[in-house]
């Protein structure tokens, strides 16, 4: 796993790359959010590559996604997963994605420079 430290407004927000998934179940983001923290200096705002999730997380059906957003909200971690949500009929898929970007702490948007204009501009 790559992690890129990007800092924008005073916050540090961690950019992480990978060949393989990064998110494929609840234990693999509990994973994840503490190797960023190990890493990078407690850092609590991440960005993840939507090839990086596994697939059934977006199918609302497995609760996946309910499971693994929890625990981001649990340990007071936010995350932007950039990639296209164009090619998903699921209207609970859409609007589940409308309100988690109308919300502080889960993003799902097009690309990286929204992922830290969105990340960059929260309230601590």
């Amino acid at each position: 796993m790559n992690i890129q430290q990007i800092n924008k407004n005073g916050v540090s927000i961690a950019y992480l790359t990978n060949n393989e998934k990064l998110i494929s179940d609840v234990q693999s983001a509990l994973d994840l959010m503490a190797t960023v923290r190990y890493e990078v200096t407690d850092c609590n705002l991440i960005i993840v590559n939507k090839s990086e999730v596994s697939e059934a997380f977006f199918d609302l059906k497995t609760r996946l996604a309910g499971e693994v957003l929890q625990k981001f909200i649990n340990y007071q971690t936010k995350i932007a997963i950039i990639g296209d949500y164009s090619g998903y009929t699921s209207k609970s898929l859409k609007d589940f994605i409308y309100e988690s970007n109308n919300g502080n702490d889960i993003f799902f948007v097009q690309d990286v420079e929204q992922a830290i204009e969105k990340l960059s501009s929260l309230k601590a």
